[in-house]
């Protein structure tokens, strides 16, 4: 079963000026169809080749590290493209969501100054985290390099329902090394009905 490269579920230069168009392009055209396609050689004939992204990443510690760095960045970029949207165009953070971050960190602004801190120290390249653990808590974590929260050999385990890359070829286009620029940039095209969805199921 391969896997495929989903198009953009908006124009390249529809998150502008926060997210620029020519960065857009080279991370899903290039870095994402990379995964994609290196996943796919990696998976091929063998018994992960039935099996869902969630399932090979849940038993991820026993497979290949290129079946670990491919699939969690296929993974891992799928769900990026999927939370973002234009500004003004994702909805408000509300509802059961909102409530659920306002009881695990105390505020929204405490919220978001933790996912900050997640995104800006993780040294190198990595994803920021916002997880909703198994007994049904959201928490904040991050992971090195293409790693995520399903996989088995998480620090911290979850289900992802919102995620930011600080791989540098997802920002220094326009940010350079201003990671913490980027960072608060990425609020401004948070789809926040698509995370509110996934909280949803995940609970």
């Amino acid at each position: 079963m391969a896997f495929t490269l989903a198009p953009l579920p908006y124009a390249n230069d529809a998150l502008e000026p926060h997210f620029d168009a020519k960065t857009m392009e080279i991370h899903h055209d290039r870095h994402h169809n990379a995964y994609v396609t290196n996943l796919n050689a990696a998976i091929a004939g063998t018994e992960l080749d039935n099996q869902s992204i969630e399932e090979i990443l849940a038993n991820v510690s026993k497979a290949s590290p290129a079946v670990r760095n491919n699939g969690g960045g296929h993974y891992n970029h799928d769900l990026f493209w999927n939370i973002l949207a234009p500004a003004g165009k994702g909805g408000e953070l509300s509802g059961d969501l909102k409530s659920a971050i306002e009881a695990a960190f105390g505020s929204v602004e405490e919220f978001k100054a933790q996912f900050k801190a997640a995104a800006t120290s993780r040294f190198g390249s990595g994803w920021a985290w916002l997880i909703v653990k198994a007994d049904g808590n959201l928490a904040v974590t991050s992971t090195p390099n293409q790693d995520n929260p399903l996989m088995d050999i998480a620090e911290v385990k979850g289900t992802p329902i919102l995620g930011l890359d600080v791989w540098e070829h997802a920002y220094y286009l326009h940010y350079q090394n201003k990671r913490p620029d980027y960072v608060d940039a990425f609020w401004n095209v948070v789809n926040w009905d698509e995370v509110a969805k996934r909280y949803a199921s995940a609970k």
